[in-house]
């Protein structure tokens, strides 16, 4: 027997039977001209995010910091915000870059700063919160590439 005697009467070879068609009134299996145009799609979004995902992950390093941001205080050791000159306490003012922290969040030492000194500081960037300078660019350190 060959596949024709499956046919309905009328029923031309390769077409879509009744029994081939969902409720929504399209072909259960997607034909093989709508895969090659989802694949054609899929690979032109590829090419055009792959390069716009290395110039955001360039633009990541080459963000800024602001330790502390606030004027006139200093930084505890926990990475809480003292008044300037509590014992203890390291001198805020400084501007660290994305590159630097994401080293430093590692294991690294900021760059200008002593082991303690970093560790403060890094302290403080790890409590930063969402609305304070340097929040979008820790935020995005924390990314997975």
């Amino acid at each position: 027997m060959d596949d024709n005697s499956n046919r309905q009467p009328g029923e031309i070879a390769g077409s879509t039977s009744a029994s081939d068609v969902d409720q929504a009134g399209t072909p259960d299996a997607p034909t093989r001209r709508r895969v090659l145009m989802i694949g054609a799609a899929t690979a032109t979004t590829v090419l055009s995010v792959r390069p716009a995902l290395a110039q955001t992950a360039a633009s990541v390093l080459n963000c800024t910091i602001p330790v502390p941001d606030v004027a006139g205080k200093a930084v505890a050791s926990d990475g809480s915000l003292v008044a300037q000159g509590a014992p203890g306490s390291f001198p805020g003012g400084k501007v660290f870059r994305g590159e630097d922290v994401k080293n430093a969040l590692k294991g690294r030492s900021l760059p200008g700063t002593s082991y303690s000194q970093s560790q403060a500081y890094i302290n403080y960037i790890r409590r930063l919160q969402y609305g304070r300078s340097g929040f979008t660019c820790y935020a995005s350190l924390q990314m997975p590439r």
